[in-house]
């Protein structure tokens, strides 16, 4: 039986169970008494989330085992695997929710934080501020005659890299080959631009909420942080599998944890100390073996760049990981995501929720704040 058979099998049955249950207890008009009735509703209804989840956990829609994702949404399409989540997959990622506890995924960002060298530096100024709003007198209705209590506002101007931070990597973020192409064939000559890109910007980014499970590789290999450069193995993935006592799902937002975001501090300032372990990360082969193997929708990391630095000897180019899941196969990166606290209290498994700011023309949705839910 294939794994869809499988599913709608589940679905029928389980369902068929529920209204088995619903007949049994006399839950229709004339039943017996609502205490049955209330034990009833509630056995039916875990019945209905059981098929729910069966059927949302047998297939990721548009992966294929072996191949992955890939171009296969449209000629039009901007949103690569992420298309994979339905109604279904998230009403499944909301039920592993049982005891209410958010986990903080994001880092404070400020103009002294460690980043990756390809991206600008940051700067937050006042722009308006109570003195300067009182002394320049330039909007009257902040004169004393018709502002009589003396209200002011702060008001700040940013100058900031798209990609700092807790971040998302869109679809448009690299590119590849003489016509400098991104997922979907989309050139930088047909879709390029002074104020961004025009295809895949991180206004194409979707709500995400999806089931999400921490790989601590560093507990298992039993250090505070991976050491430089270190690279995460599919035999790693294997023994973090095995010690967590968890399985992957089609449809996961995979995040490996190296225990460099231990080291952030209040603001991520200590640039030597960060820089001594980011750079340890996944293989091309990882990579491979998490989306082929088992339908993730989404790969991310604590690290600045999710796979290994420098790339491994031979790889065709700098970033390889980067290329085969942004321009492959269409598949969000995740940056700088907190998992010390998971880490800490051995939550391998949650709902994780992440938003992204819809700013035009930018490359990825940056200093975010993503959660997990338990």
């Amino acid at each position: 039986m294939s794994k869809k058979s499988l599913a709608i099998w589940l679905l029928g049955l389980t369902c068929g169970v529920a209204l088995s249950v619903t007949l049994q207890q006399g839950l229709l008009p004339g039943s017996r008494t609502a205490t049955a009735a209330g034990a009833s509703e509630a056995q039916a209804s875990a019945a209905v989330a059981a098929a729910t989840t069966a059927a949302a956990d047998a297939k990721s829609p548009g992966w294929q085992e072996g191949k992955g994702y890939g171009w296969i949404w449209g000629k039009d399409d901007e949103i690569g695997s992420l298309n994979a989540i339905t109604p279904a997959t998230r009403l499944a990622a909301l039920r592993l929710v049982k005891e209410g506890r958010v986990y903080d995924l994001g880092v404070t960002y400020s103009r002294s934080s460690y980043k990756w060298p390809g991206h600008s530096p940051c700067e937050v100024m006042t722009f308006r501020g109570p003195e300067g709003v009182k002394r320049q007198d330039d909007n009257v209705f902040t004169r004393p005659d018709v502002n009589p209590s003396g209200q002011a506002w702060h008001s700040c101007a940013l100058f900031i890299s798209d990609n700092v931070g807790t971040q998302i990597d869109g679809l448009g973020h690299v590119t590849v080959g003489d016509d400098n192409h991104w997922y979907n064939g989309f050139r930088e000559a047909d879709w390029g631009g002074n104020f961004g890109v025009r295809k895949c910007d991180a206004t194409t980014i979707p709500p995400i909420v999806a089931r999400g499970v921490l790989l601590d590789i560093a507990a298992v290999k039993g250090v505070e942080a991976l050491p430089k450069s270190y690279p995460i193995t599919p035999m790693d993935v294997d023994r973090a599998l095995a010690a967590q006592k968890i399985e992957l799902r089609p449809g996961d937002v995979v995040l490996f944890r190296t225990g460099v975001l231990r080291y952030w501090g209040k603001d991520g300032s200590d640039a030597g100390l960060l820089a001594e372990h980011d750079s340890a990360g996944i293989t091309l082969e990882t990579a491979r073996y998490i989306v082929e193997k088992y339908g993730a929708i989404m790969l991310g990391a604590d690290t600045s760049g999710l796979e290994v630095n420098p790339a491994p000897p031979g790889s065709e180019s700098f970033i390889p990981v980067h290329k085969y899941l942004l321009i492959e196969q269409g598949m969000h990166i995740g940056e700088f995501h907190f998992l010390e606290e998971l880490a800490r209290d051995k939550v391998y498994e949650f709902c994780y929720i992440a938003v992204t700011n819809k700013i035009a023309g930018s490359t990825a949705g940056f200093t975010l704040r993503p959660i997990a839910l338990r």
